[in-house]
């Protein structure tokens, strides 16, 4: 099995290649931009030369506005995209916050809320990771889910409140499986990355823009102003082109985002299954995605911009395999789970699919034999000094015994000692 930081290291290695993509676009954009700067000259010197104002040149390299463009237009990338990281220092409770979230507190009283906090710790706890912040997302009633985070210290796991009511346990543990999968597999800070370099490179589409309203706002209508050529045509010419350089780099940039975020995707499913053993739970939440009305749909503001972080695709598409698709098709995802997948999507019923669950239940994706060979197989920490090096090595490493394992240990904890570790004034 993939060690917990080998999954580490290949997630950084998908960040220098993300890196060096956009690195060439926005390379891309820069002499572009340079090459337009150059033609508007030109075009302003032939039109000069018309007026006998002047002799046209013929075109010729100029390394320092070559490099200046190169350089402002990295610059103007740069802060941009750092700007926005900036702004979600707070971690995942920032994206989570920024969607609509709401913090469940450990003693939360409804049930859906209380089920989903217990999924969040027996994950948590198997994988020997901190347990994230929770999040529901109360308007929204489409099935979805998202972690975010620069780390471990800082993720959150927000859940959507039409996934807490439409999925069954078995379904909603699925889900979260493939969430801690994005927690251990480094692709919190992947995405939140990919979200800034994306906003930089808007930006210079924004900046095209702004230098067209200042045009067409301008007045250089004097006949002085007409002797010596007007700039106003120049400058929209040159807003224009910046323009439509911007939303060329954003259309690449969205491309990159989109190829890299369907194979995180991929790999999170994977994982789910490897993490529970019970390709049912997650199959079944994504049959019920295509099933339902809804669909995934998100309805926050900063939906979009986030789109690569949720569990589904929050656009229903007319072509499946769009090439801006965030997500793999529902039916290639769950086929890779489950091969007997006939393409069918029943309709989901409406009402809550599951509002109580037995105290201490156990998922259909774990047999009792699992559950026992946890208890068989855990070490007895009150009667033996593990090494560091075996302590470290088992972080991160999610696992069906484990995962049974940490369900015990939940349910051995005094109700009153469970809800106040929960917290960390009364944790204190």
């Amino acid at each position: 099995m993939t060690s917990f930081f080998e999954h580490q290291d290949r997630a950084r290695r998908n960040t220098r290649m993300l890196v060096v993509l956009m690195a060439l676009a926005v390379t891309a954009m820069g002499l572009s931009i340079y090459g337009l700067l150059v033609f508007v000259e030109q075009w302003g010197a032939a039109r000069m030369a018309a007026r006998g104002l002047g002799e046209a040149t013929g075109v010729q390299f100029q390394a320092q506005l070559f490099f200046a463009c190169l350089f402002g237009t990295a610059v103007v990338v740069a802060l941009a995209s750092g700007s926005r990281v900036l702004s979600l220092r707070g971690g995942g409770a920032s994206v989570a916050e920024m969607m609509g979230g709401r913090l469940v507190s450990g003693n939360a009283r409804d049930t859906l809320e209380k089920r989903l906090v217990n999924v969040v710790e027996e994950m948590a706890i198997a994988s020997g990771v901190p347990v994230p912040q929770v999040f529901v997302l109360d308007a929204e009633s489409g099935i979805n889910a998202f972690a975010a985070g620069f780390g471990l210290d800082d993720a959150a796991i927000a859940v959507t409140r039409g996934a807490l009511e439409k999925l069954t346990r078995d379904e909603l543990q699925g889900v979260i499986a493939h969430e801690f999968s994005h927690v251990l597999n480094g692709d919190m800070k992947l995405n939140i990355r990919l979200m800034g370099i994306v906003f930089g490179i808007v930006c210079i589409g924004l900046l095209g823009r702004f230098l067209m309203r200042v045009a067409g706002q301008s007045r250089f209508s004097s006949s002085r102003d007409r002797d010596k050529g007007n700039p106003t045509a120049a400058i929209f010419a040159f807003g224009l082109g910046v323009f439509l350089i911007g939303a060329i780099g954003e259309f690449f940039g969205k491309l990159i985002k989109a190829a890299v975020s369907r194979q995180r995707e991929f790999l999170a499913d994977a994982s789910a299954v490897q993490f529970t053993r019970n390709p049912g739970g997650i199959a079944g939440a994504l049959q019920k995605i295509g099933g339902y009305s809804l669909g995934a749909q998100m309805e926050a503001a900063h939906a979009d911009e986030a789109s690569h972080f949720f569990f589904g695709d929050i656009h229903k598409r007319l072509f499946a395999g769009s090439i801006f698709a965030t997500h793999p098709p529902l039916s290639e995802r769950i086929t890779r789970i489950d091969p007997s997948f006939k393409g069918e999507f029943p309709a989901v019923a409406d009402g809550v699919a599951q509002p109580e669950e037995p105290e201490h239940a156990q998922t259909s994706g774990f047999a009792a034999s699992s559950a026992a060979g946890a208890r068989a197989s855990a070490p007895n920490v009150a009667g033996a000094a593990l090494a560091a090096a075996d302590v470290v090595t088992q972080v991160g490493e999610l696992t069906v015994d484990a995962l049974a394992e940490s369900r015990r240990l939940l349910a051995k904890l005094p109700s009153k000692v469970r809800i106040a570790a929960q917290s960390p004034f009364s944790a204190s």
